[in-house]
């Protein structure tokens, strides 16, 4: 941790609190990427701050992972609302799963992001929403917030920071943000945020995403003109993938697409919901007639084609994956089709969209990825020196990086110390930890109950006993050692089954060698209990196998010793 403060106080957990001090904690969006939430506390009133999900590293099964809403259900009457900083799912993912727990009284949300939940939630009819629309003039009063917003750039429309007038000061949450100075909608509301600093910012939590890069991201206007020319230059079909969120992307190609005499096809679940959503609310314009049905479009020339997919991270079971392994029902790979990546690879997705690059070459296709050459994708989030920038206009008395990786807050609260904000005014959380501001100090008090929710492709919680489980099968196997105990205690030699430890043909010493392990261990445990509990003996082989296992191998499979009794009547 950054501050002292954080050292001997982040073991204590509160579960209430009860004095008139501003908390500051979230349960979720530190030290990750994602899972986005943040809860802003003060005299028995409880402002929340978007409520996203995360994309696991691993899957093991599980489609997300969600926070914890216990501190939320156990202190429900005191949430005043839900405010929503923008639609990507990291920051709205995880509201029907908050609303299934907890009792909100109001969500607030603006333009795109409406629709996006509305959609959302349409998925989950048994759950109720209530939906209040701002806009930049908005301004909502409760008994210790007042909660006004600024407009800031982002790769999706109606992206917003949240001010939250206290009686200490402002605190400022920047939500997802960049400084695009030329932008393809609106500019951020630069005039709010000096206004803000005039009134006094007492805290600002700021998006830390791009912390570690140096240089300013290409403007999403340069994008356009990108994608314009490869469209213009390229004779057979594109299949392009991008975000299914990036609306700003979308409308893009689309446009491109249009002045190249190009129809568009859309494929992939996410993508489809975008688009209907975004042309519901005009943020995606085209003549009728440009997106066309899967029925259409082996009937045009492949120069006249656009296909718009997901599957930018090489996601198994989306659609340019499946266009990669040649199983997606629709299309496949034609010689002159060029592939373009219009988006920006995800910590921990290389390997699987080299993966879908190596298929779609050896498919025949060309493959055009984001580079300072082709330039198809930009940043939505700030480098070093936009976040210098903001904290230079808004002059916070204190700061807290957010939405980022240990390294990116880390990189931030050098960057922060750099413009002039004290050293010890700065402050690295971890989810649940709570910050405590008052007129006298701002200080890490404690904790608050959080952690990780994972959900699977049915939407239901699976426990984190499964989780660890799954990984401990899919790293190391599970090996099974099977017993027969006859009457007078002989025990006959046990049989060893593998699955996804060892090869068993290859193994006979090391299998030999621990049935003989397992067969002493069950031997000594009889031997020194007159009347045996199986339940007991079942764990004691389990320990003691797994360290002998792990000293010949240094692997550790999950064992399962099953125990047959012969009794003869």
């Amino acid at each position: 941790m950054e501050n002292n403060n954080s050292i001997n106080s982040s073991e204590i957990m509160h579960h209430h609190f009860h004095d008139a001090n501003i908390k500051v904690f979230a349960l979720g969006g530190l030290g990750e990427v994602g899972k986005n939430m943040y809860v802003i506390e003060q005299n028995q009133e409880i402002l929340i701050i978007d409520s996203g999900i995360l994309f696991p590293d691993a899957n093991y099964g599980i489609d997300y992972i969600i926070p914890d809403y216990t501190y939320l259900k156990e202190n429900e009457n005191k949430i005043v609302g839900l405010f929503i900083t923008h639609g990507h799912e990291d920051h709205i993912g995880g509201i029907p799963y908050l609303l299934a727990n907890v009792p909100i009284k109001k969500v607030y949300a603006c333009g795109l992001a409406v629709g996006l939940i509305k959609n959302k939630m349409s998925e989950f009819a048994n759950l109720h929403i209530d939906i209040e629309e701002y806009n930049r003039n908005s301004c909502y009063t409760f008994k210790n917030f007042e909660v006004s917003f600024f407009r800031t750039n982002h790769s999706i429309p109606d992206s917003y920071g949240i001010a939250i007038r206290t009686n200490l000061g402002y605190i400022l949450h920047t939500g997802d943000f960049k400084f695009d100075f030329t932008p393809i909608a609106e500019h951020t509301d630069y005039a709010k945020l000096t206004s803000f600093s005039e009134k006094g910012v007492l805290l600002l939590l700021a998006d830390s995403t791009n912390a570690n890069v140096n240089q300013l991201a290409p403007s999403e206007r340069k994008i356009s003109a990108n994608i314009h020319s490869i469209l213009s230059q390229l004779k057979g079909r594109v299949i392009i993938s991008t975000f299914a969120s990036n609306v700003y992307r979308v409308q893009q190609i689309v446009e491109a697409s249009i002045a190249c005499g190009r129809k568009v096809i859309v494929f992939g679940r996410s993508m489809e919901k975008t688009i209907n959503v975004g042309q519901q609310l005009k943020y995606i314009k085209a003549p009728a007639g440009t997106f066309i049905t899967a029925k259409e479009f082996p009937f045009l020339p492949p120069e006249k084609i656009t296909i718009l997919s997901t599957g930018s991270q090489g996601e198994p079971l989306a659609a340019l994956s499946r266009i990669a392994e040649g199983t997606h029902k629709q299309i496949k790979i034609i010689p002159g089709d060029t592939i373009v990546f219009s988006s920006s690879t995800i910590p921990g997705n290389q390997e699987s969209i080299n993966r879908t690059i190596n298929k779609l070459y050896k498919s025949g296709a060309n493959v055009i990825v984001n580079s300072p050459l082709t330039d198809t994708h930009t940043s939505g989030h700030a480098s070093q020196t936009e976040l210098q920038l903001m904290l230079v206009l808004t002059r916070p008395q204190y700061f807290m990086p957010i939405h980022g990786e240990y390294a990116m807050q880390k990189k931030h609260i050098d960057l922060a110390i750099e413009t002039g904000v004290k050293k010890e005014n700065c402050f690295i959380l971890e989810n649940g930890q709570v910050l405590e501001l008052s007129k006298k100090h701002a200080k890490i008090i404690g904790k608050v109950p959080s952690g990780d929710i994972f959900i699977d492709s049915n939407n239901t919680p699976v426990d984190g006993g499964t989780i660890r489980e799954r990984k401990l099968l899919s790293d190391d196997g599970m090996l099974c050692a099977i017993f027969v105990v006859q009457k007078n205690r002989q025990i006959i030699q046990p049989t060893i089954v593998s699955r996804g430890f060892i090869y068993m043909k290859n193994s006979e010493t090391l299998v030999s060698n621990i049935g003989k392990k397992a067969s002493e261990l069950l031997d000594h445990y009889l031997c020194t209990h007159k009347i045996p509990n199986y339940q007991n003996v079942k764990g004691y082989i389990t320990t003691e196998l797994s360290s002998y296992i792990y000293e010949l191998t240094e692997k550790k499979p999950m064992i399962i010793p099953i125990i047959m009794e012969l009794n003869k009547k």
